[in-house]
């Protein structure tokens, strides 16, 4: 059988030293129909390995149901890999972090009031086993022990920068033994001294994330780690967004030349990300530093491969490093994805949320305002109601704990907006005689996905109140968005300031990949034939939405917006 190992500073594959060139792809972030392309690209660029994570909350959305279909088919993804002779590395952490919602955590793990994350707390480590029970036997039969294309497999992800319980990494190490996961198992943290000495675990190879400065990171790694060959597991050679951010880019030729610097000293190395794709739907993660920063849709990443699988200056430039290198000329690339312009499309047909909340949601009723979580949803918005006795002139209204993002009504009339990142907020309101409905509805925008702050329930998380009196009795309607095709629309394009869902026919002759023009629009998330694309925001960097061809289909496919404020009625697809 293959084997892979590390032996005297240098990887060894059938006995023969190799260097590892692996590209970061991952097959939840691109349709499935576009894998092989990304693969075949990864291979026309000289690389010979791809690495991806594993994210737990797409494989287990509720506890006990397990999805591997669709986007989710992690090991058909891993057996188009292995058709192309490209070795895997997997990274099947209970964490991934990688700007993805909870950093792969699902969010049913905090409905536990007491749940303790990343450490040797039993009830979170039996979550992790039931897991790994169905995962793992799913990935065994493709480990390189197993003639299947799988060298190498993660235990936990950049753990030195989070905490230092070496017990709760031997914990997960021994479950990946006892299912037979007999390839060569790694660690990845920052090169920092901390970092190296909360994320190593003997016997484990340690790894390193980095994108410059590479002497400096692989010093302190051999400081450690004398006698294993390097490897940077993680060469961040662009970054990724926030909203109300600039873009990030990064410039290829400095690229170029820390990627030439590490192949020269005969480091392995993986780029991450060779092809970042999409945070489609609600998967997108936020960081918490100095202050709440959730991701936007794309993931592009300023890769080498773009969001929408072409080649870059950078891809051209690391292709050009590697047969250099190599002395191997890559394979040629296989033929562009058509892009295609189809107009504009009017959206002719709304429905106010207000007039739609049955058809959406079952109502849930509590004495005091409950999380997202606490109600049994995971992602999207979360309405929160109550009536308000009148007369009271001019009173402020507080959202203690706000998560993430709240637009204030009335009697269903916009009073104004409320957001985390923002610092003492209130609103005043004037309650007529005869009282009035207060409706709060809270955007989950994504749970942090690194740092301390992982515990990050989504909706109002301690309660609201008017001056100093506390808000009681609610009742909430969970709007997890997965069912708005099932929708009654009434044939009314009337345009009005508040959440409302907007539907229009995009009719095309042949789908092509296309780009999303929501010039107009405000905020919100887009729906193509039931599949939620992703967030849009005015406010940026990101602007337009990548709408992948294979999403749509010959004739009439049904466009749906839900816009939380006033806009215009028409969308354009165009390239």
């Amino acid at each position: 059988m293959p084997t892979f190992k590390t032996s005297n500073q240098h990887f060894i594959l059938d006995n023969e030293p190799i260097q590892i060139i692996s590209g970061a792809i991952h097959y939840f972030r691109i349709v499935p129909q576009y894998w092989e392309d990304r693969l075949l690209k990864l291979k026309a660029c000289g690389f010979n390995t791809v690495e991806t994570y594993v994210p737990w909350n797409l494989h287990e959305p509720r506890e006990g149901e397990y999805n591997f279909e669709g986007i989710a088919n992690v090991t058909e993804f891993i057996r188009i890999a292995q058709k192309l002779d490209l070795m895997v590395i997997v990274r099947p952490s209970p964490y991934i972090c990688a700007e993805w919602e909870f950093g792969g955590l699902p969010s049913w793990l905090l409905e536990d009031a007491n749940i303790k994350l990343r450490c040797y707390y039993e009830p979170y480590l039996e979550k992790i086993r039931a897991y790994y029970n169905v995962l793992l036997p799913k990935l065994k039969p493709f480990l390189c022990t197993k003639n299947g294309p799988i060298i190498a497999m993660q235990i936990e992800n950049e753990y030195g920068s989070f905490g230092n319980d070496t017990r709760y990494l031997e914990y997960i190490k021994d479950l990946f033994i006892e299912h037979g996961m007999d390839v060569l198992l790694f660690t990845s943290d920052g090169p920092a001294d901390h970092m190296l000495q909360g994320g190593m675990i003997p016997g484990i190879l340690e790894t390193v994330n980095f994108g410059s400065e590479v002497k400096e990171a692989f010093n302190s790694l051999l400081r450690y780690q004398p006698d294993e060959p390097l490897m940077c597991m993680e060469f961040w050679n662009g970054w990724f967004d926030h909203w109300l951010e600039e873009h990030h880019e990064r410039d290829p030729e400095e690229v170029g030349r820390v990627f030439e610097e590490m192949l020269s000293m005969g480091a392995s190395v993986n780029v991450y990300m060779f092809h970042g794709g999409t945070n489609f739907g609600f998967y997108n993660g936020a960081n918490h530093i100095k202050q709440y920063e959730p991701t936007v849709t794309s993931y592009d990443y300023d890769a080498p491969l773009n969001e929408y699988g072409e080649p870059t200056k950078k891809y051209f430039l690391m292709r050009e490093i590697l047969t250099k290198h190599t002395g191997k000329t890559p394979i040629d690339l296989p033929e562009p994805i058509e892009r295609k312009s189809f107009g504009t499309v009017e959206m002719t047909e709304s429905i106010n949320l207000f007039d739609c909340l049955h058809q959406l949601s079952e109502p849930v009723t509590s004495v005091f305002p409950k999380t997202m979580e606490e109600v049994g949803q995971d992602y999207g918005f979360i309405l929160y109601e109550t009536m308000i006795s009148g007369p009271r002139p001019k009173q402020q209204l507080f959202i203690q704990g706000l998560h993430d993002r709240a637009l204030v009504f009335l009697n269903n009339q916009f009073q104004g907006t409320y957001e985390r990142w923002e610092d003492k907020q209130s609103l005043t309101l004037e309650i007529p005689r005869e009282g009035a409905k207060l409706s709060i509805l809270v955007e989950n925008m994504g749970r942090i996905n690194y740092g301390p702050l992982l515990k990050d329930r989504k909706g109002i998380i301690e309660g609201v109140h008017l001056d100093n009196q506390v808000l009681f009795n609610w009742t909430m309607y969970p709007l997890t968005l997965d069912n708005v095709n099932e929708l009654h629309f009434e044939k009314d394009p009337s345009i009005e300031r508040g959440p409302t869902f907007f539907r229009g026919e995009l009719i095309i002759e042949k789908p092509a990949d296309t780009i999303v023009h929501l010039d107009g629009w405000t905020k919100g998330n887009l729906f193509i034939n039931g599949f939620n694309l992703g967030r849009y925001w005015e406010v940026g960097p990101q602007k337009t939405l990548y709408l992948p061809g294979p999403l749509l289909k010959s004739g009439m496919n049904e466009i749906i917006l839900f816009e939380l404020h006033g806009t215009k009625n028409k969308i354009r697809f165009e390239c």
